[in-house]
């Protein structure tokens, strides 16, 4: 089983890259608005896996400010819900 370690954490990291810059084209191209659930959600995520990858291989800096990154997307998703009266579906 911790032969699967390097791997998956290799993955999770890579695709936790991908979908932040994705996130990030997305909002800079102005195809989603940076306050949408879409662009928090992908963002969460992406800091999520980069967590993982970054925990997997000892760099708890990074560990530190993904899951920051992550809190700060689900403080948004909430606020935009509660406070803003945005239903924005995407």
């Amino acid at each position: 089983m911790e032969e699967l370690l390097p791997p998956v954490a290799t993955a999770s990291g890579w695709i936790g890259a991908l979908c932040t810059a994705t996130a990030y084209a997305l909002v800079s191209r102005r195809r989603i608005e940076p306050d949408s659930r879409t662009s928090q959600s992908i963002n969460m995520l992406g800091g999520a896996l980069l967590a993982v990858s970054a925990a997997a291989n000892g760099a708890w800096p990074s560990v530190t400010s993904n899951f920051v990154w992550v809190v700060i997307g689900m403080q948004t998703l909430v606020g935009v819900r509660r406070g803003l009266g945005v239903t924005d579906s995407r």
